[in-house]
Formats: C-alpha cells, structure tokens, sequence
C-alpha cells in the first residue's frame, strides 16, 4: 500500500453536499494540499511543548509517593512511551495519506453515526485532562500572584481548593478559549515558540537544585515503604494510559503533516526520551524538597514558592507556559472534532472547543488529585482500559481488515461502505464491550466503589494490564468478526 502524502483523496465540491450536512463540515473534511505543511520539527516541538507540563512532573513524582525507585520510575516512563508511540505512528499514518482527522477515521470501524461513541469517549477524557491542567495552571497563577505580594490563602482545613485558587482556574480557563477560536495553526505557532523556553527552564531548575543538593544524596533516598509495594503492572498502564487519548487522535495532528517521514520523525523524537528527561525533573524536584525543605512536594508550585521570589516568580511562570501548551494542544484540539462529529451541520470546531471547556468546569480535578494513587492509578489505568479496546479496533480495521485502504466518500456520507446498520457496527461495539467488561470490576475495586477484598484477584490483575488486555482483545474480535472489504 503506498501511504504516501499523495494518496489523499479529498472531496470535489459537488460532492461536499451531497454527502450531507449531518456528516460533513468544513473542520471535519480533509485537508487541502495547501493546508499540509508541518514538518518533523513542528511535531517534535509539538510533542515538547506537551511532554514538559506539570502532569508529567507529577507523574514521575507519584510513582516515588507510591514506593518505586527513580531508576525503575523513570525505566518505567521511557518503556511505556515507546510502546505507545507505536500505536501513535501506526494510527497516524492515516493522517498525511487521507487528511481526516480521528472522529472521520473512526467512522470506518464504528460507523457514520457509531463514531459517536468513540469520540465522545475521548471528547469527556480531554475534557477531564484539560480540567486537570487548568488546575496546575491556577496553582501556578496563585502562587505567582503571592510573589507579588497579593497574600491569597490557600485552602482551609478540610478544603481541598480555596476560592482565590478557583478565581484562578476560572482566569487561566478562559485564556484557553482565545486559541480555540484561532484555529491549530495558532497552536502550532505556540507550541514552536514555547518548546525551547521550556527545555531551558527544565534545565536551569535541575541545575539550581543539583546546586544545593549533592547528586549522590539525592540519588540515595531509599525508596518509600507502601503497603503491598509498587504495582509495576498497574503503573505501566497508567504511564501508558497518560497518552493513550493522542495516540487515538493523532490523525487530528498528522492530518497536516508534509509527508509520513515527518509525522514518524517528529513523534519518535518527541516523544520516548523528552518524556524520560522531564520525568528526571519530577524526580529530582521530589527528592530535593524531601532534603532541602524536609517535605517531598508532589507539585512544582509547592517547591518553587520555596526556593525564594526569583526563582518562584520565573519558575511559575514558566509552568503557565507549559500547561498552556499542553492543554490547548492534547486537550482541546481533539474535543472540538470529537464533538463536532455529534452534529457536523451544527457544531464547528471553534463550538465543539467551546463545549469541552465549558464540560472542562464539571471535573473537579482538586478531589481527583486530592492522592497521588488516584491520580496514577485509578485515573490514568480507569481510561487507558476505555481506550485501549478503542485503538485495537481502529488498527485492526485499518491494517488488517481493509489493508490500509478507505473509500473517503463514504466516510462523509449515508448509505455507503460505511453505513452498516443504521450507521452503526454491532462487531465493532461488541468488541469493545468484550474489550473494556472483564476490567470493569478491578476499575471498580481500585477506585472504592467496591470492596477489593471481596473480588478474586484476577479481576486486580485485569485491570492493572487493562489497556493492553482490553487492546488485544478488542482488535483480535473485531478482526475475526468483521466482513472483509
């Protein structure tokens, strides 16, 4: 199959209408050949501008609160970032070849109308990631503040956020939406601007820290105590699971890409190693608190604000930057086609940005991030499994049942190769039942809903492996069920 950028079929304009309004929109159509012009550097600085953020300082962190090593922490991160950069590239070499972005793709296996499911799937996780990045950005915005003396208060005994912190994430919210109306374009300009910034910044907080804290005390701590030790398993799913949402919609990025050689590129040097090297910064932050300031700080804003005004005022600004960068990319650049999808006739990708923001406001990411286990385990690991069924059948449908060949018509229209019935593919929403099912009661114990102690251990170990559990089996149904073109 040649997945050549010049295999692109786009849509003539008659056929734009008689499509339908119901599945089609300016947003959602292919790309133009004029409109295909990142190349590898774009996606590189892209991965950047979202790999140095505070969810992955805190990830890193996290898995030293939960009882692992730095070493098998940062072995960890590095491992399962190559292992999701594979579906990553696989998924986004429908991008460069046929300019659709992954609410379209999905259409292929799901259906014209069952790709609603997906996409609202992965609509609701941005929004819930975006929530949790518009936290760390008000965390950030409030302790800047308090370098310039405004004295807010933090939160009171038994709150988990204070109503200055809240104006904050409502402040920092709405500068989100400025992006979203420019398009992703101005994302991308903002991502190749910021990535250096942020590296430099990264690099001068380790050296400051390397500064005070001797490297051979700091690389010594020995490893917390937890109850029953660190659940390797469980953790590669949530490090897996941390971006398990773009490795579904990454054709919403690739779609723009010059050639395949740049998408391939620019994600394999984006992504593995600058995840590693910022995982070090969480690391490092951790431990040096523990030694400097005699509390280990699970966020940066809570060491930062310790080193002194300079470094907290620079240091927080710098982590405004990079939530930005993050969120506006990995978070709302997917909802707005995801939502899209729902009505194409009805809502744009500006309004479906709109929406996810607006739904951003219901997740309450100061409970979810009230412990690190929650955040690690239960968030990261509950999502992954959802996702994990999804990615099987899109690259069992894409690879092996149609061999790398779509008929871009009738992803845009009723009654064509993609209909099935009514619109929807009863193989594909029994796979991902099948898929996602046999996790559901680890997710459920995991997370308190259920006794753990009450349900036989395999139904933990499930869930633990649930994005590759739920991956095999989903895309190994789908391809055994599914009629061959």
């Amino acid at each position: 199959m040649n997945d050549s950028s010049s295999g692109a079929i786009p849509l003539a304009g008659q056929e734009r209408g008689a499509s339908g309004d119901a599945l089609a929109n300016e947003d959602l159509l292919p790309t133009t050949a004029a409109q295909r012009h990142w190349d590898w550097k774009d996606y590189a600085a892209l991965w950047v501008g979202m790999v140095v953020c505070v969810p992955t300082y805190t990830m890193a962190s996290s898995m030293l609160d939960q009882g692992f090593t730095w070493q098998m922490a940062v072995w960890l991160v590095f491992l399962a970032n190559c292992i999701v950069l594979v579906p990553m590239v696989l998924l986004g070499r429908v991008g460069p070849r046929y300019g659709v972005p992954f609410p379209v793709l999905a259409r292929a296996s799901f259906g014209v109308k069952g790709a609603n499911l997906p996409a609202v799937l992965r609509g609701l996780v941005a929004c819930g990631w975006f929530a949790i990045n518009c936290y760390f950005g008000a965390l950030a915005l409030h302790g800047f503040l308090n370098v310039l003396g405004m004295n807010l208060a933090g939160p009171a005994p038994g709150q988990t956020i204070s109503s200055s912190q809240f104006l904050c994430f409502l402040a920092f919210w709405a500068v989100h939406i400025w992006f979203i109306w420019r398009g992703p374009e101005s994302i991308r300009r903002l991502e190749v601007v910021a990535a250096p910034l942020m590296i430099v910044a990264s690099v001068v907080l380790v050296a400051v820290l390397l500064a005070r804290v001797p490297a051979a005390q700091l690389f010594n701590l020995p490893a917390k105590v937890v109850e029953g030790g660190p659940r390797t398993w469980g953790a590669l799913t949530g490090l897996v699971g941390f971006w398990a949402t773009l490795a579904l919609n990454i054709p919403d990025f690739t779609r723009f890409a010059k050639s395949q050689k740049d998408q391939v590129l620019g994600q394999a040097i984006g992504l593995p190693i600058p995840m590693a090297l910022f995982s070090m910064v969480g690391v490092i932050g951790f431990s040096a608190s523990a030694i400097l300031y005699g509390k280990a700080e699970l966020f940066p804003d809570g060491l930062l604000t310790k080193m002194g005004p300079i470094a907290a005022g620079l240091g927080l600004l710098v982590i405004l930057l990079a939530n930005l960068t993050t969120n506006v990319a990995a978070n709302l650049v997917s909802p707005s086609y995801d939502f899209s999808q729902i009505a194409p006739a009805k809502i744009s990708f500006r309004t479906g940005g709109i929406i996810a923001a607006l739904l951003g406001l219901l997740f309450m990411p100061w409970k979810l991030l009230a412990s690190s286990g929650n955040y690690l385990f239960t968030w990261l690991g509950g999502y992954g499994t959802l996702l994990g069924a999804i990615a099987g059948i899109l690259l069992a449908d894409y690879y092996l049942v149609r061999r790398g060949q779509l008929q871009v018509d009738d992803l845009y229209r009723r009654g064509g190769a993609y209909e099935y019935r009514n619109g929807w593919n009863p193989q594909a929403l029994v796979a991902f039942v099948l898929g996602v099912l046999p996790c559901l009661p680890g997710y459920l114990a995991v997370s308190g809903v259920i006794d753990k102690a009450g349900i036989p251990a395999i139904w933990l170990t499930l869930f633990d492996a649930g994005w590759f559990f739920s991956l095999a089996v989903a895309g190994a149904y789908y391809y055994l069920t599914a009629k061959k073109p």
